[in-house]
Order: C-alpha cells, then structure tokens, then sequence
C-alpha cells in the first residue's frame, strides 16, 4: 500500500511541482479553450510576470515560454521549454494589463502574477546563472534559503553564520556540505535532489526514524524505507485482522481503509492525501465519490463513535485534506490561516474557512490518532480537526511541517526544496517544528513499540476504544 518514506516524499514533492507547474503553463490554454470566457489576445499575456514571495519570473511569448527562478545571487532557469497540454479544470482570469490571477480545485489560494515593465537584470540572457561552479552553487543555495526560508527562527538556526563556507567548497564536498546544513533544519519539507548524480538528500530523515524508533528495538530499529515499509505492513495486517475481524473496505486507489470495530465503533484509515485520480482534474471528484460511500456507510451503521486513524499519512494536497474534514463539520469554522515570507516580512495572513459538504456529515465522538509520520497535508487535516468540541487526539505528535514546498533549481541542475509558508490554527499559534499531538500526557501512545509487535496489538486504538467507551 505505501512505499518508503524517502521515496513517497520524493514523489509526492514532485507530484506537487508538476501539478504547480502544469497551473502555470496551462492556464492559458484553459482560457482560450473555455467557452464562457471571452478570447484573449495571445500578445496580452506576453512578456515578464513575477510571484514575488516564490522567487519566480515566467516569460510568455509566442514561442517557448520560460520560467526562472531568482534570489540574492543570481538567477537560475526552472524550465525553457514549456509544452502546453490540454488539462481542463484551471480557471485564469486577467485582472488587469498588470495582473493575472490563476486558480485550481487542488490549491487552497489563487495564484497571483504581477507584470514586470522590463526583464530581471539577472535573468538577461548573458546573466543567466548555468554552471557546474560548486562555489557558484553554493551562493545560490544559501542565498535561496536566506531569501525566502520561513522558519531560522523556530528551528534554532542562525544561518548567517554558515555564508563563509562558500571560500571552503570543492566540488568533491559540494552536497556533504549541503546535506551537513539541511541536516540541521530537521525540516520534512526541505530536500536536494540531483537526478544526474544519484543524490537525494531529505532534511527530515534522520529526526524522522529517531522519533519512530524511540520505542522500538533489536531487528524492528528502522533504518531505511524498507524497514519501515516491513513495519507498516505488519502493523497493518494488526489493525485489519484483530480490531475489524478481516471485514473492511478499501477505495480502488487502496489509500483508505474503513469498517466497524464494534456495533457502536466505525475506524476509518487515510494513508494519504493526493493519488485519488487518475489526473489532475478528477482528483477531488473521485476523493468525494468515496467520501460519500464511506460517510454513507458510517450512516447506515448506525455508530456514534468513530476513530481517524492519520499516522500513517504522508500528506499531498490541502484541498483533499480539507474535503476530508469537511464530511466532520457541523458548521462552517475559520480552521487555519496561512502566509509566506515575503523579503524581511510576510504576505497577509489569509483566513480559510470550511465547512459540511455532502449529505452526511459524522458528528458523534472522535478520537484522531496522530504520529511523527503525519506531515503536510495530514497535519493541515489535524489543524482543522484538533479544536472541534468532539475530537480527542491520541499519539503521538505530528511531524511539524505544514508548508506548500516552493522549489528552485541551482546553477547546476539541482532542485532545491524547502518551507516559505507559515500556518496557523483558529486561534493563531503556530504547530511547526513541534506538530501537534495529545494535551492528555495518558493519551500519548507511541505508534510504532517492540510491545506492539511481540504481542501483536495496536496501543493507540485500543487507547481510543478505551476513551471512548468511558
């Protein structure tokens, strides 16, 4: 059901970009091929257009376009050769000559594009940053962190003091040096990947497997994706042989798990946030056709009680996070509010808000099992679940990264992945670094313990059978 946590992480990060991507290169061929939207003149659309607090430029001709991504050092290209495609479900609309304005079902803010007068001066055909130069590359990288990283301050790191290492680099420490400083952000959303040279380098590993191996020991240590692949496996097989007696459902994606505990406790699993679709474009229509299978389902069982098992979750999409929570609202809330770093300061703090969807919605008692492998779009999920009335957190806390990852490309190729975005909860505190997890110290249960495997049982649902038969 679920690859390791290495390699899901790289491709869901690279499922974002591309659905990004695809946003930007596709919304002009949204407008034109929509019916109900006056044609745009092509040349409307040309020249230079910037998202400011991503570090991105995008240059529209009538032939390729270009996208650039810039910061203190220099400017580097993302892609020069854009092929369009007909994918249908973005919406594009020219506010003004000066800003274009795109959105989509899978993206929770619009995308803004403010028209630049003139080129970037870095990104000038003879000032275009393309070289194998490991000192070169180490300017971009630090200065892309420097520029639009969101969290120094939370995570302890005074990044200033590591700009002198650049007169240290050679190309034979080049990425141990990297991977040395990206180690220090313990950030599950910051990453280095170079596919031409085999590296793949994931901040959030190593603090990752000391939390999930915090309770475990002897063969079960986990120290690589396989091992907890193994894991995962095993503990699966626990939950849907002992606590639903071999009698569950499963979607045809296999990223949700749902059945009765008892006559009273229905359990639902998410393993994921993003692969419901086929495409793009029937992610959330599929995601919601299941959704009303399961909430039908629940309705029809007659429980009042319910258990959200999300330790499993590696995240994807915030719109499917949401979709989700949706079907646990009883009115519409203000759930979280998000910005980025935007030069020494922010963006707004946007306000986002959800409510019921769908012809049901499960309102009895809930217990949201949570673990360190909860990251991203699970956690936004938590964020929006934590403050209702009739839900109890039971775990351990999540992985404490929640932002979108913006992603630039170094001089040389490499892509640079890393967090610009700051969430909040209702009330504004920020979970990032920390996750959020069980005030109840008798709620804190390790997801993954030797006990639990030896005796071939899962202390976290039977902690909220427990809390929930009182």
């Amino acid at each position: 059901m679920m690859n390791s946590y290495i390699n899901i992480k790289t491709e869901t990060i690279k499922y974002v970009n591309a659905c990004l991507l695809i946003l930007i290169l596709l919304i002009f061929t949204a407008c034109q091929s929509d019916d109900d939207m006056p044609a745009t003149p092509q040349d409307s659309t040309n020249g230079f257009w910037s998202i400011a607090d991503k570090g991105w430029i995008f240059e529209f001709t009538d032939g390729n376009d270009v996208f650039y991504n810039t910061n203190a050092a220099g400017c580097s290209i993302q892609n020069d050769d854009f092929v369009l495609q007909d994918f249908f479900g973005f919406d594009f609309d020219l506010i003004s000559e000066n800003e274009l304005v795109a959105s989509s079902e899978l993206s929770d803010s619009e995308i803004k594009f403010v028209r630049l007068p003139n080129q970037n001066p870095n990104c000038l055909p003879d000032q275009i940053s393309d070289t194998e130069d490991p000192q070169v590359n180490f300017d971009h990288f630090w200065n892309i962190f420097n520029d639009y990283y969101a969290f120094f301050e939370t995570r302890n790191i005074d990044w200033s003091q590591y700009e002198g290492l650049r007169d240290q680099i050679t190309a034979e420490n080049f990425y141990d040096t990297l991977e040395e400083l990206v180690f220090l952000l313990e950030d599950g959303h910051v990453s280095i990947t170079d596919e031409n040279n085999a590296i793949q380098i994931e901040s959030g590993n190593p603090k990752l497997y000391e939390r999930l191996n915090a309770n475990l020991s002897g063969d079960l240590i986990i120290e690589n994706g396989d091992d907890y692949d193994a894991l995962f496996n095993q503990k699966a097989i626990t939950i849907v042989s002992k606590y639903l007696g071999g009698d569950f459902e499963i979607d045809e994606r296999e990223k949700i798990i749902w059945g009765l505990i008892n006559d009273d406790v229905g359990y639902i699993l998410v393993s994921a946030m993003e692969g419901y679709g086929t495409n793009f474009n029937n992610e959330l229509s599929t995601l919601n056709t299941v959704l009303d299978t399961i909430m039908n389902d629940l309705k029809e069982s007659g429980v009042s009680k319910l258990i959200l098992d999300m330790r499993f979750n590696d995240g994807g999409y915030d719109t499917v996070a949401l979709n989700m929570v949706s079907r646990f609202m009883d009115q519409e809330r203000v759930s979280y509010y998000k910005k980025a770093r935007l030069g020494d300061g922010f963006t707004e703090n946007k306000p986002f808000s959800v409510g019921p969807r769908g012809d049901f919605q499960f309102t009895g008692d809930i217990v949201l099992l949570t673990s360190p492998f909860t990251i991203s779009a699970a956690e936004l999920f938590t964020l929006c679940m934590k403050d209702l009335p009739n839900v109890t957190l039971v775990g351990e806390n999540t992985n404490g990264a929640f932002s979108t990852i913006l992603t630039h490309v170094l001089p040389n190729g490499a892509e640079i992945g890393l967090s610009n975005e700051i969430y909040s909860d209702a009330q504004g505190e920020v979970f990032e670094a920390i996750g959020i997890g069980p005030e109840n110290q008798e709620n804190r249960v390790p997801f993954l313990s030797t006990i639990d495997f030896q005796e071939e049982k899962d202390s976290g649902i039977e902690r909220a059978f427990e809390l929930l038969n009182n």
